[in-house]
């Protein structure tokens, strides 16, 4: 019988007539010998170090780690009753039970085990039966198998083999039985797409037959050998928690009951080679790899039941399940256990209760204890360069003219069309929908304030042309299209700098910003061409956090301001006297001082005040004639009007509350998963709408989202094309170069700050970045707004944030119990198209958009500034500031650097970022992309308050969970460095002692020796060239 020899011996099928049972018995003999050698041999091992030669040998086709399913199936045999195999437990990766009533699973729960159950397993693996790389295609096969070697240890009779055969060949009711019958069709159709055709099964004479089922299209089968093409039934298939596991997935069965006519249990540990679909053993159609059997005699079901969870548990652990795909014989399955022992923690059994099913937790780690070894046996280098570069070759400088732009054009080509072919998802509409109501609001507004400024020269319409035209180009052809332009701050201040300045000195305002925006495009392309964008590498987390930090804290600010600014609008009256509202009035008069302003505006309208019937006049005319209110009704700004700002605060709020809540309402205990996630894309986009409804049903008059009507420019003196001289001076052309030196500057750190946060590595990219080929686009698209009179658009920090944050993937087949794992981001063109497309036809939308509540759209910024802040490093350390010691977090950062120092770091941060907003909200903005390039400055000054070591966990664009195992791996390589200082001493040790003996003595060593290299082989492969030495020195 096969036990795991060194070379992998493959068996043949035979029946259980035809058996040479001597030659088996002296064959399981002589293994067993041969192991029990082995477990004397290497019994100066540490389990650690056995498992880790283990997962470190050779991996061939047959012995490829697969993710496992596991069941648990008990039998009770009693009288000589009919009976059959019930699922009573199952492990994806926690455990589930099935509950006393019968009737459904339980939730999935860590599973807790007795130390005692271990043991008992442990002693079961040692006297129990273990084949390993067993061929079967059926389960008579593996059932005759493994009573054949009990057999030949003279452990069975004839009479009780059968019997036993027959319990092993009995029925399986699994918990999906009584449902599903209503799901025909569509899991057939899941089933027959993945029906393979192979050799009929073998047929037992003295059972019936078995046919393994086809597996569904998603499920991989290696080498399945014993599939046919046999029916399955097809009601009892449980497509939903078929979804939940893994594409490639095979099952682990382990079968343990009670059989009253048993003197001694039967324990065996099957693997087959390869793994084979076998019908009806398994609740899921995919192929069985492991089989544990464990059948003993009547009265000990409780104990037999707890053995069982202990070996399915065990098989969801990383270490052991790659061990049991690994293992060549019995001593290697002990080592995997003992290992897995020795990590077990116990708890005291007076202070816990067992029965408390421990839920599973938000994030598990890595259960990778060890570092595996190389095929070659030589130590995994283990890389922990945490000061290393930690951007990709995108920022490398080339050399060349263009060279960077060129490499983006080559890493970005290949994915054109599947940046397209990706944004076909429900989860891009959802994005889609939520980004254009976000966009369209900051640009109307945006234009708004310019045309103020500018006293009407850019406006509302001009905003939303360009930002249509210039967020449709970049989507098309930039090389990160995720980040999503807009307007900003700085941009504003310049303008109306600019303008105060053409007005002074009587300039065409339009002409010379042309210049500055020919000017700007030409520098960012000489930066283009000088691979400037390399430069971006020395923009590390402090000076990234800072900015992101700041532009999240204006998004927050501007959205609370304007709801304050409603209460202007519509003023409350905090003196009223609710026994006198009877008595209140409002109306309007001719003002008694009327201001030179107001004669001027009468004088220039032929307005006569005497014939003004002024106590007739709306709130709105008497406004335009600058009327004056009077009665105790009225307010500064007309009529007292509580109902709609106390309206917009419950449209503001509930919108923020209401986004939050539908976002995380992916990770609630309501409705199927489906409709989770669907909720949680489009929160954003049900709020307003929801909000939208409500608004009209209640019929307040709030303030409306106004969009421009015709499209056509606001003044009529100015067209779709701009003179870039005009009226000015010829010298202006050249002096605009100088004002577009601060633009360029602007426009650069706006645009890659962003580009940085967009590309981080945690997000996941694949498709890689383009720093280059992005601010190519922005440079083009500047020129083409500045000839046109449009405004300008860079990168939006916190709209970029909200889009990938909307797009962010997780996987589907999460084990039962486990959170969904983030993957990455769905990267594609499709949604920024999309949005500036749409945004671009709002002109012929206006009926729709008139209802929208402006305070709905403020409150989606509240949720864009909140929901960008996560994440951010900054805000983690300024809650240490509160928190005592015993309740921080457990950060990378607090295990290696004085709390001191973190609480140092983020007051220099926090310095900055408020020297920031104090250098934003006055007059001196136009500065306020130098300030953001000196962070860059600040930074490298604080190289000399902080160690390097401290620097890297303090201000590190690594993520936090990698850094936490790259400081495990440390730990682990400083382990194996500490080994193998202590194997090159054995080595000389060896080499001194077979230098020693005669040559009739040195073989018995140098096999001992061999043995001993052989298991050590990861720690050993600088030290082979201490044995040549030995051995010629032993021969001669």
């Amino acid at each position: 019988m096969p036990l795991g020899r060194p070379s992998h011996r493959h068996h043949r099928t035979h029946s259980s007539k035809h058996r040479k049972r001597e030659r088996v018995r002296a064959e399981s003999l002589a293994l067993d010998a041969e192991s029990t050698d082995d477990t004397t041999t290497t019994s100066h091992d540490t389990p650690s170090q056995r498992v880790q030669f283990i997962l470190g040998t050779e991996e061939d086709e047959e012995h490829v780690a697969h993710d496992l399913f596991t069941e648990l199936d008990e039998i009770c045999v009693k009288d000589g009753k009919d009976a059959e195999w019930k699922e009573t437990a199952r492990w994806l990766k926690f455990e589930e039970d099935v509950e006393d009533g019968g009737e459904r699973w339980s939730k999935p729960y860590v599973a807790t085990l007795s130390l005692h159950s271990l043991f008992e397993l442990r002693s079961c693996i040692i006297n129990g039966t273990v084949l390993l790389d067993m061929r079967a295609d059926c389960i008579e096969e593996i059932a005759d198998m493994v009573l054949d070697h009990q057999e030949a240890a003279h452990e069975l009779d004839d009479s009780v083999r059968v019997k036993v055969r027959e319990a092993l060949l009995k029925r399986h009711h699994h918990q999906s039985d009584k449902r599903r019958s209503n799901l025909l069709p569509m899991v057939k159709s899941l089933t027959d797409s993945g029906r393979k055709q192979s050799e009929p099964h073998c047929m037992d004479k003295s059972g019936p037959a078995t046919s393994p089922q086809p597996p569904p299209s998603n499920v991989e089968v290696k080498n399945a050998a014993g599939q046919d093409n046999g029916q399955v039934d097809l009601s009892k298939v449980d497509t939903h928690f078929m979804k939940k596991i893994p594409t490639g997935a095979e099952a682990s069965n382990v079968l343990v009951g009670e059989l009253d006519f048993l003197e001694r249990p039967i324990v065996a540990f099957v693997r087959l080679s390869p793994a084979v679909l076998l019908t009806g053993l398994t609740e899921v159609p995919i192929p069985t790899r492991f089989m544990f059997i464990l059948l003993g005699p009547d009265g000990k079901a409780q104990q037999y039941h707890e053995i069982g969870r202990s070996m399915a548990t065990i098989m969801t652990d990383e270490i052991f399940h790659d061990v049991a795909y690994k293992a060549k014989n019995r001593s290697d399955l002990l080592a995997g256990i003992d290992e897995f022992l020795d990590q077990v923690t116990v708890l005291p059994p007076g202070e816990w209760d067992p029965s408390i099913r421990i839920e599973p937790p938000k994030s598990v780690p890595s259960q990778k204890r060890k570092m595996p070894g190389v095929p070659n046996g030589t130590v995994v280098p283990v890389e922990v360069d945490i000061h290393g570069e930690h951007h990709g070759p995108e920022l490398q400088r080339t050399g060349r003219l263009f060279g960077g732009l060129i490499l983006d054009v080559k890493r970005k080509a290949p994915f054109y069309l599947s940046d397209f072919k990706d944004g076909l998802s429900l989860q891009c509409v959802a994005s889609f929908l939520f980004l254009y109501c976000a966009c369209m609001s900051p640009v109307i507004t945006f234009g708004g304030l310019l045309g103020e400024a500018t006293e009407g020269r850019i406006s509302a319409i001009e905003s939303l042309f360009g930002a249509s035209m210039t967020g449709v180009a970049y989507s098309l052809f930039a090389g990160q299209p995720l980040t999503i332009l807009g307007s900003t701050g700085p941009v504003l201040v310049f303008e109306k700098i600019l303008f105060k300045f053409c007005k002074d000195y009587d300039l065409s305002y339009l002409s010379l910003r042309t210049c500055i925006g020919l000017w700007t495009a030409f520098l960012c392309l000489i930066l283009v061409a000088t691979d400037a964008s390399s430069l971006v590498c020395y923009i590390t987390r402090f000076t990234e956090e800072a900015f992101a930090a700041l532009i999240c804290l204006i998004f927050i600010y501007e959205a609370l301001e304007k709801l304050v600014h409603l209460g202007e609008l519509y003023p409350i009256n905090k003196h009223s006297d609710l026994d006198k509202l009877t008595l209140t009035y409002c109306k309007c008069v001719e003002p008694d001082n009327p201001s030179n302003k107001t004669l001027i505006m009468w004088s220039e309208r032929n307005i006569t005040a005497s014939a003004v019937p002024w106590s007739n006049l709306t709130v709105k005319e008497c406004l335009d004639f600058h009327g004056h209110f009077v009665g105790t009704a009225c307010g500064h700004h007309g009529p007292y009007t509580p109902d709609v700002l106390f309206w917009s605060s419950i449209l503001f709020f509930s919108t923020f509350f209401l986004s939050t809540f539908l976002k995380q309402f992916k990770t609630s205990r309501y409705f199927p998963t489906r409709v989770r996630s669907m909720i949680s894309d489009f929160a954003v986009f049900l709020t307003i709408v929801f909000m939208v409804l409500i608004d009209y049903a209640i019929g307040v008059p709030s303030q409306k989202l106004q969009v421009p009507s015709k499209f056509k420019p606001t003044r009529d003196d100015r067209g779709w094309v701009i003179n870039p001289i005009g009226r000015n001076p010829w010298w202006t052309v050249l002096a605009a170069a100088i004002p577009a030196l601060l633009c360029t500057i602007l426009i650069f750190m706006d645009q890659q700050i962003t580009a940085v946060i967009i590309n981080r590595k945690e997000h996941k990219l694949l498709k890689g970045c383009g720093y280059h080929l992005d601010l190519l686009m922005v440079g083009v698209m500047l020129a083409v707004c500045s000839v046109m009179g449009l405004p300008w658009f860079v990168a939006a920090t916190v709209l970029s944030i909200s889009h990938v944050n909307s797009l962010k993937l997780e996987s589907e087949s999460a084990a039962p119990g486990e959170q969904p794992r983030f993957l990455g981001i769905r990267e594609q063109r499709l949604t920024g198209l999309l949005i500036f497309l749409l945004m671009g036809c709002s002109v012929l939308m206006t009926g729709a958009l008139q209802f929208i509540p402006m305070p709905v759209l403020y409150g989606v910024f509240l949720y864009m500034g909140v929901s960008s802040l996560k994440g951010i490093q900054f805000f983690d350390r300024l809650k240490l500031f509160g928190m005592p010691a015993k309740h921080q977090p457990d950060f990378i950062y607090l295990r290696h650097v004085p709390l001191r120092k973190v609480h140092l770091f983020t007051l220099v941060q926090l310095t900055c970022l408020v020297l920031l907003w104090i250098i934003k909200t006055s007059p001196a903005a136009i500065i306020f992309p130098m300030m953001v390039l000196a962070l860059v400055f600040i930074r490298k000054l604080l190289d000399f308050c902080f160690t390097k070591r401290e620097l890297s966990y303090l201000d590190d664009l690594m993520p936090e969970s990698k850094k936490k195992k790259l400081d495990d791996a440390t730990k682990k390589a400083e382990e194996v460095r500490c080994q193998l200082h202590h194997t090159k001493h054995l080595a000389n040790m060896l080499y001194l002692s077979v230098k020693s003996h005669r040559r009739s003595q040195w073989r018995s060593l140098w096999r001992a020796a061999n043995h001993y290299i052989h298991l050590k082989h990861q720690t050993l492969g600088n030290t082979l060239c201490y044995l040549p030495q030995a051995f010629s020195l032993s021969l001669f």
